[in-house]
C-alpha cells in the first residue's frame, strides 16, 4: 500500500520550499486521494508509484481550480478552440461548469496520469470501467469538501505577471520551471520524455549533477510537454495572455521532390509499396534517381512501405504501414493488421511520421485506429489530434 511523505508533496509546490498555511490542508487531500487510490480495482493492478502521481495530480488540479489559478483553466481554453470539446474523451453538457470542479475534470485526469505513467496500461481506453470507479469515488470526495477549502497560497505564482515585463522576467522564468518540472498538468506527459532522456548513456555513465541540470534546462526549452504537447514559451503565452500557439510555417519554397512525385503519380501524394525492391524501382524509374543503385537501404529489410510528400518539407517514407491505411486506392490495405497495429500510429514514438498520421485523419483512412478491447473509432476520429499530441509529444510537434 503506498503512502505520500510530506517532502514529496512539498517538493511539488510551486513556492517550494517556502511554506504556508494551507499546505497541511491540501497534504492532507493529496493522502486521501491516495487512500482512495489504495483501495480501488485498477490500484490493486497498477505498479508502485503510479498512486502518489494520481494523488499528487488530482490535489493539484483541486489547488489550481480552488485559487483559479489560470493552468486548468488554459487546458479547458485551448482545447475549446481546437476541438470544440471543453474535456479530451467527456461529453460537454449543460452540468459543466467552467473552472470548477468537474467530474469530466476529474475522469480525464485519472486516465490521463495511468495512461502516461504505466507501460502496460498506457493505451488504457479513457472510459475503462475500473477508471471511472476510481475518478468516482476522487471526484465525490473532492465535491465533500469543495466548499470548505481555503485557497492555497502558493498557487498565486502567476497573478499579475506580464510576459514582456522585464521586471517580471525572474519571476516568469520561476514559474516557467515549475511548470515543466512539477506541475500536475505538465508532469504526467513528459515522463517518456523524461525516460529517454535520462537513458542517454553520457548522463547515465556521469554523476555530474551540472550535466544533468543543463540537459534539463536544455530540454525545458526544446521539448513540449503537458498534454497537448506545448512548448513552455507556449504554455506561458497560454496561461498569461490566453494566446494559443501559432502554428510555424516554413518560409521554404515548394520542395523539388514533391514538384517529381506530383508528376509521376498523376496528381497523387502518397504511394504504397509491398517490398523494398518495388519500392527502390519507383525511385528511379519514377523519381528519376540513380539507376542500378539501392537508394535508402537502411530500409531494405523492411516491407509494406508509405511514401507521402509534403509540398514544404518533400517526402518522408513510413516502414510497416501501408496495410493499415485505408485508402480506396491502396491494394495493401488489410483490416486485420490494423486492427491490431493502426492505433500505435498514434501513441508510440517514431512508429509513424506525423505527416502521415495527419494526412490519413483527414483523409478518414484510419478507421481501424481504436483503443485495444474497443470498438469506439469515433473516439478515437474526434480525438486523434489530441490523442497523438499526448503520446507523441516531440514526435508529433516539430
Amino acid at each position: 500500500m503506498e503512502t505520500l511523505d510530506i517532502r514529496d508533496f512539498m517538493f511539488r509546490q510551486p513556492d517550494f520550499p517556502r511554506q504556508s498555511p494551507t499546505d497541511r490542508f491540501y497534504f492532507d487531500v493529496a493522502c486521501c486521494l491516495l487512500e482512495k487510490y489504495n483501495d480501488s480495482v485498477i490500484g490493486q493492478e497498477l505498479p508502485e508509484g503510479t498512486g502518489k502521481r494520481f494523488a499528487m495530480c488530482l490535489s493539484g488540479y483541486f489547488q489550481d481550480i480552488i485559487a483559479d489559478a489560470g493552468i486548468w483553466r488554459s487546458f479547458v481554453d485551448a482545447n475549446r478552440r481546437m476541438y470544440g470539446y471543453s474535456v479530451p474523451f467527456q461529453d460537454d453538457t449543460d452540468e459543466y461548469v467552467d473552472y470548477e470542479l468537474n467530474a469530466e475534470d476529474v475522469r480525464f485526469l485519472t486516465w490521463y496520469v495511468i495512461a502516461m505513467s504505466c507501460e502496460e496500461k498506457r493505451q488504457i481506453y479513457p472510459h475503462d470501467e475500473k477508471i471511472m470507479e476510481l475518478a468516482s469515488c476522487a471526484f465525490d470526495y473532492l465535491e465533500s469538501i469543495y466548499e470548505e477549502a481555503p485557497e492555497p497560497e502558493g498557487y498565486n505564482l502567476a497573478r499579475g505577471l506580464e510576459l514582456n515585463d522585464p521586471e517580471d522576467k525572474e519571476a516568469i522564468y520561476h514559474f516557467g520551471s515549475w511548470l515543466f518540472l512539477h506541475c500536475y498538468l505538465m508532469t504526467p506527459a513528459f515522463g517518456l520524455t523524461l525516460t529517454e532522456i535520462m537513458s542517454d548513456p553520457e548522463l547515465m555513465q556521469s554523476d555530474d549533477v551540472t550535466k544533468l541540470h543543463n540537459r534539463m534546462e536544455r530540454s525545458m526549452m526544446e521539448d513540449p510537454t503537458g498534454p497537448l504537447a506545448f512548448f513552455i514559451p507556449e504554455w506561458l503565452q497560454l496561461i498569461l495572455e490566453g494566446k494559443l500557439p501559432s502554428e510555424r510555417v516554413s518560409d521554404k519554397g515548394v520542395h523539388p521532390y514533391y514538384e517529381k512525385f506530383i508528376a509521376a503519380t498523376g496528381g497523387k501524394r502518397i504511394q504504397y509499396f509491398k517490398d523494398y525492391e518495388e519500392m527502390n524501382r519507383f525511385f528511379i524509374d519514377s523519381m528519376g534517381w540513380d539507376k542500378n543503385q539501392e537508394h535508402l537501404p537502411v530500409l531494405k529489410n523492411d516491407c509494406d512501405f508509405v511514401v507521402l510528400v509534403n509540398p514544404r518539407r518533400g517526402m518522408l517514407v513510413a516502414r510497416n504501414a501501408a496495410r493499415c491505411i485505408a485508402d480506396p486506392d491502396n491494394p495493401l490495405y488489410d483490416r486485420g493488421y490494423a486492427r491490431r497495429n493502426a492505433f500505435d500510429f498514434l501513441t508510440v514514438r517514431g512508429r509513424c511520421p506525423a505527416d502521415l498520421v495527419k494526412f490519413a485523419f483527414e483523409n478518414h483512412w484510419l478507421p481501424d485506429a481504436v483503443f485495444p478491447g474497443t470498438d469506439d473509432n469515433s473516439l478515437v476520429e474526434r480525438n486523434h489530434d489530441f490523442i497523438a499530441r499526448c503520446y507523441l509529444q516531440q514526435y508529433y510537434r516539430d
